[in-house]
């Protein structure tokens, strides 16, 4: 039996378990951050990230549309993470 998505793991050592490309320690959550809400096509997306196909990249969105309220909410997270980061340090 071919696996639904095969170039999707979640290693609980890499990324806190959140879904990685497989080989790759990158976040299925930073490939949708770039083409979903920075309107990155799959295309340019692989011109800028080499090391990554697209067929991985497909694969990740289509993860992501299967599993949207929990990718989303890591989204959430971290972009909440990010804008504590960018606060100056006297707020």
């Amino acid at each position: 039996m071919r696996a639904k998505h095969p170039y999707i793991v979640s290693i609980k050592t890499h990324c806190g378990g959140s879904p990685v490309i497989a080989g790759t320690k990158f976040p299925v959550r930073s490939v949708v951050f770039y083409i979903l809400r920075q309107g990155m096509t799959p295309e340019e997306f692989v011109k800028e990230f080499s090391h990554l196909s697209l067929s991985q990249v497909y694969d990740a969105l289509s993860y992501y549309y299967e599993n949207r309220g929990k990718i989303d909410k890591e989204l959430s997270l971290r972009e909440c993470d990010l804008k504590i980061q960018a606060m100056p340090n006297n707020v």
